[in-house]
């Protein structure tokens, strides 16, 4: 079963911090959360000042990152089969995605420890820019691959 992952952060930069995180299977079920805590305004680039926060849905959506990460552990342990993740910004997404699956030493049973770069897969779009905010995002990722499925 393929995940699709996105991920709001920061900055691009090796010091992002995780802003938000969502998943989208092909099964309709999704899974997204907003990390509060452990990132503050002053940490975000003005793109992610000016993009990015404004669209945060804040709410139930907005947990700390223990609650976050407990979530997320829930979320993918409903899934019987092995997990792919797909990505289309290995390199951010799946380091954050990491840093919040992998827990006390331990990485989720049923998710495969290495991403796939949703670049390599196919022509990710017409070029559209996507609206940044890793729910919609994720979302976008997953239809240009069920659609073809």
């Amino acid at each position: 079963m393929r995940l699709f992952l996105d991920c709001e952060f920061t900055e691009l930069s090796a010091a992002a911090k995780l802003i938000s995180l969502a998943l989208v299977a092909p099964d309709g079920r999704e899974f997204y959360v907003e990390v509060i805590g452990t990132w503050r305004e002053y940490d975000c680039s003005y793109f992610v000042k000016e993009i990015v926060l404004p669209q945060l849905w804040a709410g139930e959506y907005a947990m700390p990152i223990i609650e976050a990460r407990k979530a997320l552990l829930q979320f993918l342990a409903t899934y019987d089969e092995e997990l792919e993740v797909v990505t289309d910004a290995p390199v951010y997404d799946w380091e954050l995605f990491c840093e919040l699956a992998y827990h006390d030493g331990k990485w989720p049973k049923n998710v495969r420890n290495f991403p796939t770069d949703a670049t390599t897969l196919t022509a990710m779009n017409d070029g559209e820019e996507l609206p940044h905010h890793a729910l919609l995002d994720a979302r976008i990722i997953a239809s240009m691959f069920t659609a073809r499925a």
